[in-house]
């Protein structure tokens, strides 16, 4: 599931104990519309993708010391890309 050669055994093996990020977010979600009762919630999607999006590039760009090139191939996003939704959160330095 997480095969890369250029991981040590210690690191693949942490790594394969760590429960998948889906987990995380479908048990999210279903707190998240659990808490809501019975009111349904609109433009969900969006809201989801607005929260998963900002730390993960806040989260992205710290372990990348800030260097954009090196933020936007961690994500695979092209450099303008990145630049742009960095914008969009107001996270240009």
């Amino acid at each position: 599931m997480y095969e890369d050669s250029n991981k040590s055994p210690e690191v693949t093996s942490a790594i394969e104990s760590v429960v998948p990020l889906h987990i995380h977010v479908e048990r999210a979600v279903r707190q998240y519309l659990n808490a809501l009762g019975d009111e349904l919630p609109t433009d969900l999607y969006e809201l989801i993708l607005r929260q998963v999006e900002l730390p993960l590039l806040t989260v992205v760009l710290e372990q990348s010391r800030g260097n954009q090139s090196k933020c936007a191939q961690i994500l695979g996003l092209n450099r303008g890309t990145l630049r742009k939704k960095l914008k969009t959160y107001n996270l240009m330095s």
